[in-house]
């Protein structure tokens, strides 16, 4: 049995959101990096955005952690991972502290991480104590490691903050609305970190921000216990996987890639937009992303098109997921009005919508297995296509996404979380034939991280 390891870490949390948590783990990532520490950073539930920022910010991955989509004993391993290797441990929430279930609280409390709480201190002044007082007495057997105000006007304004403070709260500092360090967002979150042409600047103007406003310090030290490590099985030996990766097709966890590479497979990665053909590959991965932004440009790379359909035509397994999907559809409509001609796979057309049209978790039952993920997106879809499954919210949240099948092509929705079972996502993607991959030299799997085996089985 391998031993626990400790690890100073914190869980940045909220209210509610739109508090700046992004912004304030992104800057205390970048300080304490500039210092000449490890930073990692993990993100809690699905989201693709924030950990973007947070990969530039620490420089380093970042992972998911979730008691439900990952699971408690993959987060578990993610983090006893992360302490051998850190001098710091970050964690942002989601939504509001104690919101969902599982909440961003009940991660905290399960692996003892204490939790600074980011509250907006705009228009408030001595009630902002009364609502960090309420965040943190909540919960009684909540660790909590103090308060960050965000988002402050002046001087002055930040020593009401802290002045408001009782029962020992711990003051984290200010970040002041004045420096410039807010993060752009559009109609799914935050604008992609590649995007940012100044991110960098704006990191080091959060982290200065941070340093100005209160003694930089690490947060105690929390034990992280040893996992239950299972290996994956070598199920995608010598199997080619092309993987759609640019400004449009860019919504891609880590630890789904980690897991095929885990399996054996070989990724290609390649560009819709700008590449005129697929790289040689036994099967095809559309993520989600934004294609919306960029229809146009994908229905003009009409090699590209007739690249996924030839694929497709020849009997190659393919999964298309949220945007990955949209661009199989027969076309696809921006809120302007502008349509596209995409790749026709897909009977069907998809309208962009101003306003969210689903955000859920979400649990599959496929032919291969179930799987987790979840869904979020501002289009909606017409087709007479029959789904082959739905999915289940297991917080009755909107959703009951389809998923659509014809020969090796599964669409959806569904950003599906691969390591929630990964003999499930290894038959999405083995070719019907296997000969000539067979013949293939495989690949060393010793060196990479093992992953843990499926744990829906072991959750209702």
């Amino acid at each position: 049995m391998s031993e626990p390891r400790h690890c100073p870490a914190v869980l940045i949390a909220a209210p509610a959101s739109g508090q700046g948590k992004t912004t304030v783990t992104a800057a205390l990532a970048r300080l304490h990096r500039n210092q000449g520490r490890k930073v990692r950073v993990f993100k809690c539930g699905p989201d693709f955005l924030d950990p973007m920022i947070l990969e530039r910010a620490s420089g380093a991955p970042v992972y998911q952690l979730d008691m439900w989509m990952v699971g408690e004993q993959e987060s578990r391993r993610l983090l006893w991972e992360a302490a051998a290797e850190a001098d710091l441990i970050i964690i942002e929430g989601v939504m509001g502290l104690f919101d969902g279930t599982p909440s961003s609280a009940d991660l905290a409390r399960h692996f003892g991480v204490p939790v600074l709480a980011v509250i907006d201190g705009t228009a408030m002044a001595q009630t902002f104590g009364a609502l960090a007082l309420g965040l943190a007495k909540y919960q009684p057997d909540l660790p909590f490691a103090g308060v960050l105000a965000n988002r402050v006007g002046t001087l002055r304004h930040a020593q009401l903050l802290e002045g408001s403070l009782t029962e020992g709260l711990r003051w984290y500092g200010a970040l002041s609305r004045e420096t410039g360090i807010e993060l752009p967002s559009r109609h799914l979150g935050l604008v992609q970190a590649s995007e940012l042409n100044d991110l960098d600047l704006r990191l080091d103007a959060a982290a200065d921000a941070l340093a100005n406003s209160c003694e930089v310090a690490l947060p105690p030290a929390v034990e992280f216990a040893a996992p239950d490590v299972i290996p994956a099985e070598p199920l995608l030996a010598g199997v080619r996987i092309a993987v759609a990766r640019d400004e449009a097709f860019a919504f891609t966890y880590g630890a789904s890639l980690d897991l095929l590479r885990a399996m054996g497979a070989e990724l290609r990665f390649f560009s819709p937009i700008r590449d005129s053909r697929i790289p040689e590959a036994d099967s095809l991965y559309l993520p989600g992303g934004y294609p919306e932004l960029h229809h146009v440009a994908l229905s003009q790379n009409t090699t590209m098109l007739d690249a996924i359909r030839a694929h497709h035509a020849a009997g190659k397994p393919l999964l298309a997921e949220c945007g990955g999907m949209l661009y199989l559809l027969e076309s696809l409509t921006d809120v302007d009005g502008t349509r596209a001609e995409l790749v026709g796979l897909l009977k069907g057309d998809a309208v962009m919508q101003k306003r969210l049209a689903a955000l859920a978790l979400q649990a599959v039952e496929l032919p291969e297995g179930s799987l987790r993920g979840h869904t979020y997106h501002h289009s909606l879809t017409s087709t007479e296509l029959e789904p082959i499954a739905r999915g289940l919210s297991p917080n009755g949240g909107r959703g009951a996404e389809a998923v659509y099948r014809e020969g090796r092509m599964t669409a959806s929705y569904v950003h599906f979380y691969f390591p929630s079972n990964p003999s499930a996502v290894a038959a999405l993607f083995v070719p019907d034939h296997q000969d000539a991959i067979a013949s293939r030299p495989t690949p060393a799997l010793d060196h990479l991280n093992p992953v843990g085996a499926s744990l829906l089985a072991k959750r209702p």
